[in-house]
This record gives C-alpha cells, sequence and structure tokens, in this order.
C-alpha cells in the first residue's frame, strides 16, 4: 500500500513523515492553512531521503507558474488539483517531473490512469483539504486501474476499513493526521501508515 502524508511544514514533519515509512510527501503552495512558500519547500526538500518522492502541490496556479515554483522548490513530482486541462500537464510534464492528476470523482471524471499524462490518479472529496469523507459507493462504476489513490476525509480510524472498502493503489492524508488545521501530528503519522498497510 503507497501511502502519501500531505501538507508537511516543518523539518520535523518531514522526518516524522520518513520514519513512519511513508513513499511519498506533499508539500502545498496553493493558499492553505498549510501553504508553504518556495524557499521553505526547497529546504524540507532537501531533507527527503531519494526513497520518498517529494510532491508539489497546486491548485488554481496557472502552468507556467507551476513550473516555476516546482523547479525553484526542487519537488520530484508535481500534483495538479482539480480542473486542469491536459495542455497543463503536458506544459508541466517538459520540466521533467512526475505528474499526479487529483480530482473530485464526479459524473464524467475521467478514472484512466494516465489520460492527462500522469503517473498516478488521487481521487479526493470535492472540496479538497476539507477532511470530508465521500461516498464511496460512486466508485463501483467508476473504478480506475493501476495507480490510483484514495483520498478525502481519511483517517487512522477509518483508513483500514476504506481500504478494503474502495481497494485503491495507495492513499492520501492531510487533516486526518493534524492535531489542528495545518499542524501535524507526528503519532498519528505513524499510527496512519500503519493502519493503511494492515489492511
Amino acid at each position: 500500500m503507497y501511502v502519501k502524508l500531505c501538507g508537511l511544514r516543518t523539518t520535523a514533519d518531514v522526518a516524522a513523515a520518513v520514519e513512519a515509512g511513508a513513499d511519498a510527501v506533499g508539500f502545498v503552495f496553493s493558499p492553505s492553512a498549510r501553504q508553504v512558500d518556495p524557499g521553505t519547500a526547497r529546504r524540507l526538500v532537501r531533507e527527503v531521503p531519494g526513497h520518498v518522492l517529494s510532491i508539489g502541490v497546486f491548485s488554481g496556479v496557472p502552468a507556467p507558474e507551476v513550473r516555476r515554483l516546482a523547479t525553484e522548490a526542487g519537488v520530484a513530482a508535481v500534483q495538479l488539483h482539480g480542473d486542469y486541462p491536459r495542455s497543463a500537464f503536458t506544459e508541466v510534464a517538459a520540466s521533467g517531473v512526475t505528474l499526479v492528476r487529483a480530482v473530485p470523482l464526479e459524473p464524467g471524471t475521467d478514472v484512466r490512469v494516465g489520460a492527462h499524462g500522469e503517473a498516478m490518479l488521487l481521487l479526493d472529496s470535492p472540496v479538497a483539504g476539507s477532511g470530508r469523507r465521500w461516498d464511496l459507493a460512486a466508485l463501483d462504476g467508476a473504478r480506475p486501474e493501476g495507480r490510483w489513490l484514495l483520498a478525502g476525509g481519511l483517517g487512522v480510524a477509518d483508513v483500514a476499513e476504506a481500504v478494503t472498502r474502495a481497494r485503491p493503489w495507495g492513499v492520501d492524508v492531510s487533516s486526518g493526521i493534524e492535531s489542528s488545521r495545518g499542524v501535524k501530528d507526528h503519532g498519528l503519522m505513524r499510527e496512519f501508515v500503519a493502519a493503511a498497510r494492515s489492511a
């Protein structure tokens, strides 16, 4: 089970995520309680070992600005979250980063992994970062295949059940590992990774 811990903001967060066994860590560049500036992100990315994927998370940021910020921060991957056209993925891909497409599962959502040239697909709640769970029954008629991550409202108490129900390739969490909005709880990070993999 591939596990991404998102919204990290401190070197202690990164160290805890790596120690917990995370496969990927996310740094948020869009306005949010979890937002980091490129300088901070660059400093944090330097703390990420090679076997853990560093991902810059962007929403509503134009593709040229995404490229600039991602390059400045030195992230290995870019997550485009929301209604980005395929052309945005093509433009960002030119900088050599791994791509993640993050979208809510709605009628008409293309759930083919790689449909926009991405290496991974992330299915999230309609309000990203809100911690709100969405109806996993929607997957019954639109289950992706391949490298896709389940996100949205997951926490220590319910991630194993969600994995059993949805059968994703991986999971992503942010608010579910926080003691307060934007503040990571390192104990919950360890417990989440263990719970996700227990399923």
